[in-house]
């Protein structure tokens, strides 16, 4: 009896312990989360037993373990926020955005001193705006828009100096705009949408006021016959006359310079700005620099040859070391300026600013010129995953099976922030191995964003001129030209497929076994046949582990799936690669197949997982890795 007792007050202090010594900011979270409904299950990874919470998804800490993000945007989260997270005093960036939370905006949001970005925009927020967010210094971008926020917009906002964007759209705000301060910044656009809102701002007087004064009314010249005559003309005719042979001379000087403006309008612009970017807790990216020419070309040694990483469709990447000793890639486009490669130019500068992500290249600067375009990255000291799969140097290393999940994961998760944190999201269209770069630790960086696509979030696909490389290209974007968000996943699929095989997408070599060119049909071939030793990269000498691998194959079938509908969001993949719903979804999966199999006559030597868009040819299940 004594024993049982000692082992249930044993029990109670383990589960007590870690609660006596858990920080505050684990409380905090603890209590956001008890007050927030979650039927995704997206926070069951925040365990209140952790001391640290760091561990959790979702939450991110710098290296003194202190919560710098929350990122819990479009997770279908219902509820409330607490006081509680006043608490999180070195937080940065709180991204709760496109959600169903109600409720006011906790006043206590104001003692997050270093707070730099707050996103409560599509939710249920009512009441009013804390007027202590005006206390937040830092604060560089604010959206509340769309919500059901009410009563006056708080004076103290534009004592933010530091604030970028502002964004208080679509909400049932009243009363006068601020104007002094920041505020000046915006235009009506940012308060559109809350109709009792009055000001100069809004161009609408606030209630008592004289509305805004017209322009002046036209003033006509004095009528001669009003004027007195002095010898036949008149003091004012005299002034008339030498007022319009005044105005002709001016008038004769003025054309061409008009003529100039127009044909400068007519031209096509080409603005670069320094862009402040959304400082990533992995990624400091800063401000973009403009370098100079004549800096790229020392850095480089001219351009010289010995220096090129890599080439591509539209340029060569050279290796180059800045004046402060550090590293870079320099990527420079073809000289012939094809309005293809300044399209890409322009669209890698505008997106690489915009999506700031421990597993996306991050851009340090570029240059323009007349005759040059260039971008300059960090050097990544890896390579690529390509190259350390196929075309090692002399002395490297192999890439080993713990270093291939990691490089799974971490490319799943950048793809996912460019669908689904980005707004508008963006859509790289040319997902492969070539394009996941390997940092100092081998962490996965996804780079080119040349080919990428901003799509508004409200439109489900683009229809462009089909991009990318063979063996890569979903069969949807072949056919249609349509690309989606689902176009990134089927690269990613066969991306899957280049990790565990070693093998290239698209290799005419295969046909000297009778193999297939194309890796997907080559690598279901050996499935059929269940040869799936032969398929795992010969590198690899057989340190893996074989249920691993079953489970990458499964996640990269289902990626590749023909009909876009049917594979997975990048979100899903994730958390499948984190050992959350693969064994589910695979289920589900073969059950669809064996449904649609029951009917179709196998066709010898064509692939019976797939699709096939010329004769129609339904899949036939197969029960694949076990």
């Amino acid at each position: 009896m004594r024993a049982t007792s000692f082992l249930l007050l044993l029990q109670l202090l383990l589960q007590l312990f870690p609660r006596i010594l858990g920080n505050s900011e684990g409380d905090a979270l603890h209590n956001l989360r008890l007050a927030l409904n979650d039927p995704s299950n997206v926070l069951q990874s925040w365990d209140p037993t952790l001391v640290n919470p760091c561990t959790w998804f979702h939450v991110t800490c710098n290296p003194s373990n202190s919560v710098i993000r929350v990122d819990l945007g479009n997770a279908q989260l219902s509820g409330s926020l607490v006081p509680d997270l006043g608490e999180l005093s070195e937080l940065q960036y709180l991204e709760l955005y496109s959600n169903n939370i109600t409720g006011e905006i906790p006043k206590e949001l104001g003692k997050l001193s270093q707070l730099v970005s707050l996103d409560l925009y599509q939710n249920g927020f009512s009441g009013s705006i804390p007027d202590e967010l005006g206390e937040l210094s830092h604060l560089r971008f604010l959206r509340l828009n769309n919500n059901t926020l009410q009563g006056n917009i708080p004076y103290s906002l534009t004592k933010v100096n530091a604030l970028q964007v502002l964004d208080l759209s679509n909400n049932n705000l009243s009363g006068r705009v601020p104007t002094n301060g920041s505020f000046s910044l915006f235009t009506p656009i940012s308060f559109s949408g809350n109709i009792l809102l009055c000001g100069p701002v809004v161009g609408k007087p606030c209630d008592g006021e004289p509305p805004f004064p017209p322009p002046p009314p036209f003033q006509p010249p004095p009528s001669p016959a009003t004027t007195g005559n002095t010898g036949g003309r008149s003091p004012s005719s005299t002034g008339a006359i030498a007022g319009g042979v005044a105005a002709g001379a001016a008038l004769i000087f003025a054309v061409p310079a008009i003529i100039f403006a127009w044909y400068k309008s007519r031209r096509p612009q080409e603005h670069f700005f320094d862009v402040p970017a959304e400082e990533d807790p992995e990624v400091h990216l800063g401000q973009l620099k403009r370098f100079s020419l004549r800096e790229l070309q020392v850095a480089t040694d001219n351009f010289n040859n010995r220096n090129i990483l890599g080439r591509g469709g539209f340029g060569k990447v050279y290796k180059g070391r800045l004046a402060d000793g550090s590293l870079v890639a320099v990527k420079r486009l073809k000289e012939e300026r094809s309005p293809g490669g300044e399209m890409q130019f322009q669209t890698e500068v505008e997106m690489i600013s915009m999506a700031v992500h421990r597993n996306l290249l991050r851009l340090r600067g570029f240059c323009m010129t007349p005759t040059e375009r260039l971008l300059v990255y960090p050097y990544m000291p890896n390579g690529s995953v390509s190259s350390r799969l196929r075309d090692r140097s002399p002395g490297e290393q192999p890439l080993e099976w713990p270093q291939r999940k990691r490089i799974a994961l971490g490319s799943a998760r950048g793809l996912s922030y460019l669908h689904d944190h980005c707004d508008p999201k963006i859509i790289h269209r040319d997902v492969k191995a070539a394009n996941i770069l390997l940092d100092e630790e081998f962490e996965a960086v996804v780079g080119d964003f040349g080919l990428a696509k901003l799509m508004d979030y409200k439109d489900t696909h683009v229809t462009t001129a089909v991009r990318g490389t063979i063996g890569h290209i979903a069969p949807e974007y072949l056919s249609t030209g349509k690309s989606s968000e689902k176009t990134d996943v089927f690269g990613f699929g066969i991306m899957l497929l280049e990790l565990i095989t070693g093998q290239r997408a698209f290799d005419l070599a295969r046909l000297a076994n009778d193999d297939d060119v194309m890796l997907l049909d080559w690598v279901k071939g050996l499935l059929r046949e269940r040869k799936i030793e032969m398929l795992v990269d010969p590198d690899l000498k057989s340190n893996y582990e074989t249920h691993e691998v079953e489970q990458l194959i499964q996640v990269a079938l289902l990626c590749t799936q023909s009909a876009p509908a049917d594979r997975p969001k990048m979100s899903e993949v994730v958390r499948m690669l984190e050992g959350d719903g693969l064994a589910e979804r695979w289920e589900e999966w073969q059950r669809v197949e064996v449904n649609r199999s029951q009917d179709v006559e196998l066709v010898p030597h064509r692939s019976d997982w797939i699709v096939d868009s010329v004769d129609n040819l339904h899949a036939v299940e197969l029960s694949g890795p076990r």
